[in-house]
């Protein structure tokens, strides 16, 4: 009897790493252009073109410098293969992402242009 009353117990403990990771999920497909700010006498953002990538499917990217996979768990996106493997971003909103730096969202801006 003691062990059933410990077994949800074991649950929780196992599962909350899992959860606190959050729900795997997915980015709009389309094309991503990548932008530093820009300042308030020029340019708003100056593109990046080299941080550019195009989400080709639910979980496949397409970038200048090769294809790979990613990983959505949250608000956190992984890129989990490929040329930019190890690269993370945070979804600030729906086609909206910032590149991670140093755990923290950075400065470069990513945003999903067009349908």
């Amino acid at each position: 009897m003691k062990r059933l009353a410990l077994l949800p117990l074991a649950w929780i403990a196992l599962s909350a790493p899992a959860l606190a990771q959050g729900q795997i999920g997915t980015l709009e497909r389309g094309q991503y252009v990548c932008e530093l700010p820009g300042d308030a006498g020029g340019d708003v953002g100056i593109e990046q073109p080299q941080e550019n990538f195009r989400i080709a499917s639910a979980s496949r990217y397409v970038a200048e410098d090769g294809n790979g996979t990613y990983l959505r768990r949250g608000d956190v996106v992984t890129m989990t293969s490929g040329p930019r493997n190890g690269v993370q971003y945070k979804v600030i909103s729906e086609g909206f992402l910032r590149k991670m730096e140093n755990g923290e969202p950075g400065r470069l801006r990513c945003i999903r242009r067009g349908r």
